[in-house]
């Protein structure tokens, strides 16, 4: 077993007509032995800028830090907020210069750029970065999370389809994967603020 896949997870970052979506899982588990239901994977950075980070549970949360670290640090000197762009570049780099000793994560980036337009990114443990235009998926269930994307995602849709589709798509994934599950929380950025929910899922 992958060190990626030790604690599992499944994480959807999914585009619709001027907002973008976010979804996650909660479990957290010590390979097959489940440990708590509401281990939280998708991070705000700021109102505009969500991110997914699917890996090594404790690897999870020190990147967390280190990012808000980073991006205070940012606000600071620059006096705005850092855009999706910019923030993909920073994570990636971070990343890049741990390769030799990488964090065991894989990220998922999702954010309105300046324009309000929905920027969707992911990349590997080591920062290197791949864009999309309709969805980015990551975790211990991809290849299931990939199939289910392809088959409901649909060009501009807005929030309520949206997050419909990111729902399904989350819990019919973690169904069939004994790493991920337990529920889900799905984050929807539009340009006048966040709507999150949780979702429901199999127990078992």
């Amino acid at each position: 077993m992958s060190i990626l896949e030790y604690n599992g997870a499944a994480i959807i970052g999914m585009a619709g007509k001027d907002c973008v979506g976010i979804a996650s899982d909660n479990r957290l588990g010590i390979s097959y032995q489940t440990v708590a239901m509401d281990f939280k994977k998708v991070f705000k950075m700021n109102d505009k800028l969500f991110v997914g980070l699917a890996g090594l549970a404790s690897d999870v949360q020190t990147l967390d830090q280190l990012l808000r670290f980073r991006m205070n640090l940012y606000e600071l000197r620059e006096e705005r907020e850092m855009t999706p762009e910019v923030f993909t570049n920073l994570l990636s780099n971070m990343l890049y210069e741990k390769r030799f000793g990488p964090y065991f994560c894989e990220p998922v980036i999702a954010g309105l750029d300046a324009k309000g337009k929905p920027h969707l990114s992911t990349m590997d443990l080591i920062g290197a970065q791949a864009a999309a235009k309709d969805f980015v998926v990551a975790g211990t269930c991809e290849g299931n999370l990939y199939g289910m994307c392809e088959t409901l995602w649909k060009p501009d849709m807005e929030q309520e389809e949206l997050f419909e589709t990111l729902a399904q798509a989350l819990l019919a994934s973690v169904d069939r994967d004994a790493l991920s599950g337990w529920g889900g929380v799905v984050h929807i950025i539009t340009k006048d603020g966040v709507i999150s929910k949780e979702l429901k899922g199999r127990q078992d």
